[in-house]
Parts: C-alpha cells; structure tokens; sequence
C-alpha cells in the first residue's frame, strides 16, 4: 500500500475519521492506530506479520526484565535484546550473501544459500528496537509497561517502511498523551504532503527511466551521457526518499505526531560534513549516538588517525545498512575517505551558512564540488555489481565524456529547475512548501500550480519507492 495509491488515500481517510472520533479515548485510540499499523504492514506482506508482532512481543518482554535489574542481570537482557535483533536482521538481509562470499573466496560448492525473502521494513524497526535497548541500558529511557504503546512505538505505521527512523524518547511520550489536532497543524502537514507527492511523482518518477535505461546500458552510451545518468541519480533518489520522508512526517502530523525529520535541503551543503547533516538525518545521528560517538571515545587516544578510524568505520556500516553488496561497503568507505581533508583541515564541524539571497561564487563553487562527489559516490550506489561500478567508471573517464549526451529532456531539466527553486527559497523552513512569507493569495495560486504538475506531468504506474528495499 503506496502512500501516493488510491488503496491508501481511502485508508487513511476512513483510518483518520475513525481515530479523531476516539480522541477523548486515548487507549481506544491507540488500539485502533496499532491495528491501522498491522493492516497496513499486513496489506504489503501478510507474511512477515507474525515476525513484526513475534519481535515486538520479544523486546518488550526484554524490555520490563531490564527494567527489573541493575548491573550484571541488565547487562545480560540487555546483550539478549541486541543479538536477538541483530540475528535476526543478520538472517533476513545479509546471511546470503556472506555464504556465497565465502563459498566464492575458497572456491567451494555452496549448500547452504536459502531462499530467504527481505520482510518490509526489518531495517527500520530493528533499528527502533536496537536504540531501545541501548536507551534502557545507558537509563536515558524506562521501560515502557503499556504493550500497546510499545507495540505502537514499533509498527507505527506512516514511518515503517522507509522511516524517519524514530528512537523510543521521541515517540513513546507521544503514544502515551492525548494527541490535539488543529487547522494550522493539519493545514502544514497537507502542504508537506503535498510537496512530498509532487516530489515522488513528478521528479523521481519522470527521472527514473531515464537513468534505468543509461545505467541497464552503460557499456554502450558515451562517457558523457552516463555522467548524466550519474547527475540524475542524484535528483532521482533526492525526490524518491526525501518525498517519501515529507509524506511521512505529513501523514504523522495529521494524527498529532512530531516524528524525526529526515532532510534539512541537502542540496545546497558545501562540504560533504554538511551533506550529511542534511541527508538521510535520522540514519545519520542514529549511527552517531550508537556507533560513531564510542568509537570516537575508543579510539580518542590516536587524535586525528583515531577520528578519520571512527569516521571510515562508522560510513562503511552506514553503507552496509543498505543491504549486502560491496558497492554499498565501498559507498560508505568513499564517503568516509571524502572526510579527510576535512579532518585535516580541522573544519569538520565547521558549519556554512549562506546568508544572502543568493550564494557567492565561492559558495556556489563549494555546493558543486559537494554535489559532485555525492554523485561520484551514487555510481556505487546505483551499481548492482562491482563490475557495472568499474565499467560506469571507465565509460565517465574515457574520451567520450566529451561528446554530446543522450536522454537529456528540457522537461527533466525544467521539473530541476522548479524543485531548485523551491528548495532554495524555502532552505531556512521545515519543509518546501512552508511558504508562510507570501500572501496568502499567492500562496494558494501556488498550491494549485503545484497540483497542476502534479496532475498533468505526474507519472502514476510506478509506486515503488527506492528505499522500501532497504
């Protein structure tokens, strides 16, 4: 059930009457919200159900028994709780392919590789569980008593799929109050949706089979059309995730709930630091609260040797989330190696703000180079095999880069543009359409222009989103 299909639009309508009406009966509520969840998830994958349930069931019984404990007893339902999740996240996502690297490395007949379907979202809510228990390990969180705001907390369902990836300290309080709907709140969240709709199904989904085509056929195109391919990419996978994340958090907010925001308009960041404070956030200060910070803590003796450590270790796990494929591992190394000079130049944390109405040609220079390197890095990205990579690679650094590409369309490039400029506009708000300095007029004129191209360039048949897959 798609965010941007029919399916879901009629669910979500009659989910959303159903769940105001009970708002003065907050445990109602919530037993109606888990049970929207569950049929949600359910409408993706039946299958998988029994897993979401079963695991939830797991970590909230780990849960009370931590809370019961101090010391060594603690530490043991803690460590239960994080092998449970990760084993099982290990099974469904990567136990293949290290089976079949293995048996390729030695060179012998592998019997062990299983027919081993991904269940939607695992990433995603074993991440929650994960963060769960290390919050209940380092008492930054209680257990939470309530199985049905537990539950809640797992399978809430406008973030299950593809996130924001959201920690028990932000969404448990907000299971367990009265959620208050008002005009303005509803009024933004629409705006939000809105922007995120217009995202996936005008920008990404009129890209994506421009870049299928470049990339399925890389070894025959110049070096100068899969470059554009590469330039794409970029827009395509910014639209698709970052649409999908608006949509989210809109659908969130129209039940009363603040949930992590996901993109802070990371297509003007100036060095690849700032990149990723603005891109894919929730993922990233996860890994920074969870992974990074007691790496940096271990290896805090080595000085700047021990930081760029921390920094590789912690972006090849961040490449690796994504799923079992060495492009993903050497996604996250390139990225980690980007950081260097930085560290070197001791500007890491080092934060630009452009202030003017326009950026300066040093700025302007500092976002190219940025977005460069970030579309360097997505040809591992978007590569399914190491050799497609190289092959990619080789194509952008031959002679032919310097021929006229294919595939360019003005009407891609003019949907750019307007995404541009909106970003651009909008770069200090929460999201693209909190247009609050126009009148009011206008800003209903734009509104309408904007479901135009929704209506007239979106392209409905395609509902994936690409990172259902992770």
């Amino acid at each position: 059930m798609q965010f941007t299909s029919i399916t879901f639009v009629l669910f979500f309508t009659i989910f959303f009457g159903v769940y105001w009406l009970l708002r003065k009966n907050l445990k109602r509520q919530n037993i109606v919200l888990l049970l929207a969840s569950y049929l949600f998830y359910g409408f993706w994958d039946w299958r998988f159900l029994a897993l979401l349930i079963g695991s939830s069931g797991i970590a909230y019984f780990l849960g009370l028994k931590i809370g019961e404990y101090e010391g060594r007893k603690k530490r043991l339902f803690v460590n239960i709780g994080l092998i449970l999740a990760i084993a099982s996240l290990f099974y469904f996502k990567y136990f293949n392919f290290f089976i079949d690297s293995f048996a390729e490395l030695f060179g012998i007949k592998n019997r062990l590789t299983l027919t081993i379907a991904l269940p939607l979202g695992i990433s995603f809510y074993t991440f929650r569980m994960i963060s769960y228990f290390l919050d209940l390990k380092n008492n930054k969180l209680k257990p939470e008593n309530d199985a049905i705001t537990f539950f809640n907390y797992i399978a809430f369902f406008p973030s299950m799929t593809s996130g924001p990836i959201d920690r028990g300290g932000l969404l448990l309080p907000q299971l367990r109050k009265e959620r208050v709907f008002t005009f303005e709140s509803g009024a933004d969240a629409s705006r939000q949706i809105l922007y995120g709709v217009f995202k996936k199904l005008v920008v990404a989904n009129t890209i994506t089979p421009v870049t299928q085509e470049i990339f399925q056929n890389y070894d025959h195109l110049a070096g100068s059309t899969v470059a554009l391919g590469m330039l794409l990419f970029l827009f395509e996978i910014y639209a698709d995730f970052s649409g999908y994340s608006d949509m989210a958090i809109g659908f969130a907010r129209l039940l009363g709930f603040k949930i992590t925001k996901n993109f802070a308009f990371p297509l003007f960041a100036q060095n690849i630091a700032e990149f990723w404070r603005k891109w894919h956030i929730s993922l990233t200060s996860w890994l920074t609260d969870y992974v990074f910070t007691p790496l940096v803590i271990h290896f805090r003796d080595y000085g700047k040797k021990g930081l760029i450590a921390a920094i590789i270790l912690n972006f090849i796990l961040i490449g690796a989330w994504h799923g079992p494929r060495y492009t993903f591992v050497l996604f996250g190394l390139l990225h980690g190696l980007y950081y260097i000079p930085l560290i070197l130049a001791n500007k890491l944390n080092k934060k630009k703000k452009i202030s003017g109405s326009f950026p300066t040609f040093k700025e302007a220079g500092n976002i190219a180079l940025t977005m460069l390197l970030v579309c360097f890095a997505f040809v591992l990205f978007a590569a399914p095999t190491l050799t497609d990579a190289v092959g990619m690679y080789s194509r952008i650094f031959s002679l032919s880069f310097f021929s006229v590409p294919q595939f360019f369309q003005l009407k891609i490039a003019g949907l750019i543009i307007i995404l541009l400029a909106i970003e651009w506009l909008n770069r200090d708000q929460e999201h693209g359409l909190e247009i609050s300095r126009l009148k009011p007029a206008l800003r209903r004129v734009f509104y309408i222009f904007l479901i135009f191209i929704i209506m007239y360039y979106g392209v409905f048949g395609n509902g994936s989103f690409i990172y259902e897959q992770f």
